[in-house]
């Protein structure tokens, strides 16, 4: 799951990117909202480890 983390990281840095250059459009809220989606599936795996 680590990958995962570092994966979801790197999105939300592009995402960040977006909303400051306004570039990418939609398709960068759709990979926020996949991080988003690997950061939960993360916390509950996680915890029941």
């Amino acid at each position: 799951m680590a990958f995962l983390r570092w994966l979801g990281g790197f999105v939300v840095f592009f995402w960040l990117l977006g909303l400051l250059f306004k570039i990418g459009g939609g398709l960068i809220h759709i990979l926020l909202v996949v991080a988003a989606i690997v950061f939960i599936v993360d916390f509950i795996t996680g915890r029941s480890r």
